[in-house]
Order: C-alpha cells, then sequence, then structure tokens
C-alpha cells in the first residue's frame, strides 16, 4: 500500500516522497545560487548597467501576481458569495502566502543589499511607484496571513471582512506593480495603462490554473466533493475566458506596438517577434502558455480534470516567461545609440547566468517545499459553517 491517511486525508506516500525529494533538489540548486550570490555579490549576475533588471525581477513579479491570482479566486466565495466557492478559500490563501513568501525571498537576493527592504520602511517615499510596490506587498502580506488566521481558527464571522480587505489589497498592489513599469517614460515599451491593466488579467488566469492544480493534487487519491468539484469547474470555465481575452489583449499589443512605429516600443517588439527573444514570445509564451492550454480547454469544454490540468501547467509555464519577456524586452533596445556592446541588431543582450537560474529554482522550491509543510501541519480543507 503507498496510502496512508492523515488528519483524515487520504495521503500518497510515494506521491510524497517524489514532492519532497523534488522539492529538496530544487532547494539545494537554490542553495548553490545563495552560496554564489554571497561569494561574487552581484557580479554573479548576468544583469549590467545597461540592462539592470534581469530573471530574478521578473521571477519575484510572477510570485506576487500568482499570489494575487489566488486571492481574487479566493474572494469569490467570502467577497461575491459564490457558493461553490466557499470551501476553496482556505488552500488558495495559504499558496498565495506561500507565493508571495517565495517572491520576497527572490527578490531578497536581487537586491545589492537586502537591509534595503527594512531601510525602504524607515525612510519613505511617497512619490515613488517601487516603494508603494513594497509597502502594499508588505501590508498585504499582513492581511493574507490575519485572514489565514480567521480561516484556521473557524472565526468565520469575520473572514468575509479580511477577504475584502484582501480583495482590495490585492488588486490595489498588483496594479500598483504595473505602474512601477508602466510609469517609466523613458522605456517606450513598458510606458503607457497596458501593463498594470494586463497584470491583473494575467493574475486572475494564474490564480485559476493553480487552483485547478491545487485541488487536482488534493483529490487525487479520493472523490472530489460535489461543491468543490463545481468550483473546479467553474474554474476552469473562467479559466478559458480570461485565456482568450488575454489572446485578444496579446494582439492588439502586438499590433499597436508595431503600427504606431514608436521607435523603442516596435524595436522592443521586434526583439519579439523575430529577434533574440523570439523563440521563449512564439514558443513558450504564445503556443504553449495561451494557444496550446486554450485549444485543449475548447476541445474538452472545460469537462475534463485532466486536460485542465495540463492546461493549467502548460499556462503557468508560459505566463513566467510572459513576466521574463515582458522585463527583459523593455531594456534591449539602448537608451543612447552611442551605448556600448550593442549587437549588430543594435539591440543590448541578456541572458539568465547560472547563479540566477539557480536562484529561480531555488525559489521554486521554496514554494514546494513550503506547501508540502502547510498541507501537512494544517488542515487546509475548508469545512464550511459559513
Amino acid at each position: 500500500m503507498n496510502t496512508t491517511t492523515v488528519n483524515d486525508k487520504l495521503i500518497n506516500t510515494r506521491g510524497d516522497m517524489i514532492w519532497l525529494l523534488s522539492a529538496g533538489v530544487f532547494c539545494l540548486v537554490g542553495l548553490f545560487g545563495l552560496a554564489s550570490y554571497l561569494i561574487q555579490g552581484h557580479d554573479a549576475y548576468n544583469i549590467y548597467r545597461q540592462v539592470p533588471w534581469g530573471i530574478l525581477i521578473s521571477t519575484y513579479v510572477f510570485f506576487a501576481v500568482c499570489c494575487t491570482g489566488l486571492c481574487l479566486v479566493s474572494s469569490l466565495g467570502h467577497v461575491f458569495g459564490f457558493k461553490p466557492f466557499a470551501r476553496v478559500g482556505k488552500r488558495a490563501i495559504a499558496m498565495a502566502i506561500i507565493a508571495l513568501l517565495s517572491g520576497f525571498v527572490v527578490i531578497g537576493l536581487e537586491l545589492g543589499n537586502p537591509f534595503a527592504l527594512i531601510y525602504n520602511m524607515l525612510s519613505p517615499n511617497p512619490s515613488a511607484p517601487i516603494w508603494w510596490m513594497g509597502t502594499l506587498y508588505s501590508i498585504y502580506l499582513g492581511v493574507l496571513l490575519v485572514e489565514f488566521y480567521l480561516m484556521n481558527k473557524g472565526i468565520h464571522q469575520y473572514v468575509g471582512y479580511a477577504s475584502l480587505a484582501g480583495f482590495i489589497g490585492g488588486v490595489a498592489a498588483n496594479s500598483n506593480l504595473g505602474s512601477v513599469f508602466g510609469l517609466l517614460d523613458a522605456r517606450a515599451w513598458w510606458h503607457g495603462p497596458y501593463l498594470p491593466i494586463s497584470i491583473i488579467l494575467t493574475a486572475a488566469i494564474s490564480g485559476c490554473a493553480i487552483m485547478i492544480l491545487l485541488f487536482a493534487h488534493r483529490y487525487a487519491r479520493e472523490k472530489m466533493p460535489d461543491d468543490i468539484a463545481q468550483a473546479v469547474a467553474v474554474t476552469t470555465r473562467i479559466f478559458t475566458f480570461l485565456l482568450g481575452l488575454l489572446l485578444f489583449f496579446q494582439f492588439w499589443h502586438v499590433l499597436t506596438s508595431i503600427y504606431g512605429q514608436v521607435p523603442a516600443k516596435r524595436d522592443a517588439m521586434m526583439a519579439l517577434l523575430n529577434g533574440p527573444l523570439s523563440v521563449s514570445f512564439w514558443g513558450l509564451e504564445i503556443i504553449l502558455g495561451i494557444l496550446l492550454p486554450f485549444t485543449l480547454l475548447l476541445l474538452s469544454k472545460g469537462k475534463s480534470l485532466p486536460l485542465a490540468v495540463t492546461a493549467a501547467v502548460s499556462t503557468l509555464i508560459g505566463l513566467f516567461f510572459l513576466r521574463y519577456n515582458s522585463v527583459v524586452a523593455g531594456q534591449l533596445v539602448p537608451l543612447r545609440p552611442e551605448v556600448e556592446a550593442v549587437a549588430a541588431d543594435g539591440l543590448l543582450r541578456y541572458s539568465p547566468s547560472l547563479t540566477e537560474t539557480a536562484i529561480v529554482i531555488g525559489g521554486f522550491g521554496l514554494c514546494l517545499a513550503l506547501y508540502f509543510a502547510a498541507n501537512r501541519f494544517f488542515d487546509l480543507d475548508d469545512h464550511g459553517h459559513h
């Protein structure tokens, strides 16, 4: 027998061993990256003066967006009163906390001095969007912890208020995260209202994808309760619609970037379409991240859980590279024509170093390890009584 019962849950011991082994290997790789960073400092990264933001920034954004997406899905039950979602909130909020903590670890290692996060609180600059980003997400983490505490203790009369605060905080923090890029008028690729809006859309998509995976994993060895099965089915339909909406957004983003003939915006888009980022854009962001899952969900009409799980995994991989492509493409166009180290096409170049890649892998390992621990030490099943 490869199963046992813990806290009235049927646990697949072999599956847990694979999960723990994967998390352990990822964390060990992350420790290698940490050691390399502590020894070499920022020299271990492939970022430089002209391209100061790399994969660690995009990975932090990915984790932060996933956190907000999970909160948005959870709020459907506790804030907007959709009964099928009443019992999925606790697991979603636990995963949201874990995603945000993992993001904080990754961005902490990107900073030249991680203690700058403390200085950020002691020396506020309200005119800087990046100060608001750190402040709002710190407050947001506190709200999520309070919400999870109330859920875990069964104090349901206050959960709705905490969920509403989490919903407002998530939208505020996430849209502000987009404004960190969108308010930079020196970078035409980022500048404008597109990023603050699209980042909310991708948050909702990632929240749907992760929720499908969480409950498919939770009930892999036993029958899914009817209300949770209904919530997963509704989430799959929302997931399908949002993917179609993202495809629409991407079409017009490409078209306006080229048609408008704004040089820096057009050049950044061409770097994605047929330049140094074309493989990750077409292969990973568009085909793997949007077209494949959207097609699978349409063909199954949202009724096949295995296909929904496949679509969710595919989408999350694609969204990770969407964040990477967005961050990097905005910096490949030099701000001054005389900048050195440009390639023959006039663009700068960036690729993650082994240290950066190891830290990213470690961030995902930390996420897996924390979720395993939370699943064992807490009862993440919400039993109702609202």
